[in-house]
C-alpha cells in the first residue's frame, strides 16, 4: 500500500515532533482517516523526503514524528519555465498539473491579444494560489519534492523581457525546425499561446527577444495538451526521460 504523502512548507528534521499545518491535517484526518501509529510521507520544497509516523491526532490538530530524511533524484538536470498563455476554467488547471508532473521548474501565466480570460487584480491574486495548490497537489501525487513556483498573470511583453534561459523556445504551428537542432540546454524557456493561438505580431515580439520558432509535427494542439508534449519531448532529449537516463536507472 502507498504511504500517504503531504506537502508542509516548515523546516524538518530527523527526531522532530511537528503540528502538520492546516491543509495537511484536514487531508489527512478527513479524507484519509489516518490515525496514531499511522506512516506519511513529507517534502518541504527544500529537496528532501521525511518518513514520519503520527504521533497524536484530535479533531483539528495532527503532531508527527520524523522518523528518517531521504534524498531522492526525481528532478531533472533540465529547467523549464513555461509561459502559458491564460485559458478558461480547468484548460489553466490541467496545464499546470500536467506541466507539474512532467518537471518544469516554473510556470507564468500570460495575458495575449487573444485570451479571452478578465482578470481584476483581487481575481489574478486569487487564481495564483489556486494554481499554485494545484501544483503542489501534483507534486504530492507525482513524487516531486521541489515545487514549481506559479507566478501571477502578467502581460506577454513584460514575460519576454524579463525570462532568462539557454534556449527559449516559442511554439509555432508553421515552423519546420526540429528541436533536434539545438544544442543541449541546461536551461529552457518555452512560450505556448491561447486557444486562438498567438499573433504573427506577438510571434515576431518573441523572435525578437531571442527566441526560436519550433513546432511539435504537422498537428495543431490545444493550448493545455501543448505544454505536456512539449515538456515531455524537453525532458526526452536533454532531460531525465532519454533511454541514456533509463538505462543508468537500472
Amino acid at each position: 500500500m502507498r504511504i500517504p504523502r503531504f506537502y508542509d512548507p516548515q523546516p524538518m528534521a530527523e527526531g522532530m515532533h511537528i503540528d502538520l499545518g492546516e491543509t495537511a491535517t484536514q487531508h489527512a484526518l478527513k479524507a484519509l482517516r489516518l490515525r496514531e501509529g499511522d506512516a506519511l510521507s513529507l517534502f518541504n520544497n527544500d529537496g528532501h523526503e521525511y518518513r514520519a509516523e503520527v504521533v497524536a491526532t484530535s479533531k483539528t490538530r495532527m503532531q508527527v514524528k520524523i522518523l528518517h530524511t531521504q534524498s531522492p533524484e526525481r528532478e531533472s538536470p533540465l529547467k523549464i519555465e513555461i509561459g502559458q498563455a491564460l485559458s478558461r476554467g480547468e484548460r489553466m488547471d490541467y496545464a499546470i498539473q500536467k506541466s507539474t508532473e512532467m518537471g518544469c521548474t516554473r510556470i507564468s501565466p500570460l495575458f495575449t491579444e487573444r485570451c479571452e480570460v478578465k482578470l481584476s487584480h483581487e481575481r489574478q491574486d486569487k487564481r495564483q494560489r489556486h494554481w499554485q495548490q494545484i501544483a503542489v497537489s501534483a507534486c504530492e501525487q507525482s513524487l516531486r519534492c521541489v515545487v514549481p513556483e506559479v507566478h501571477s498573470p502578467r502581460p506577454l511583453a513584460e514575460w519576454l523581457q524579463d525570462v532568462q534561459a539557454d534556449l527559449k523556445l516559442v511554439l509555432h504551428h508553421h515552423s519546420a525546425q526540429p528541436l533536434a537542432d539545438f544544442q543541449p540546454p541546461s536551461s529552457v524557456a518555452l512560450l505556448i499561446g491561447p486557444e486562438g493561438g498567438l499573433t504573427e505580431a506577438e510571434v515576431e515580439l518573441a523572435i525578437a527577444q531571442g527566441f526560436y520558432p519550433v513546432a511539435l509535427g504537422p498537428r495543431v494542439m490545444r493550448t493545455e495538451t501543448a505544454p505536456v508534449a512539449a515538456t515531455a519531448l524537453l525532458h526526452y532529449l536533454w532531460g531525465d526521460l532519454g533511454p541514456t537516463q533509463q538505462d543508468s536507472s537500472k
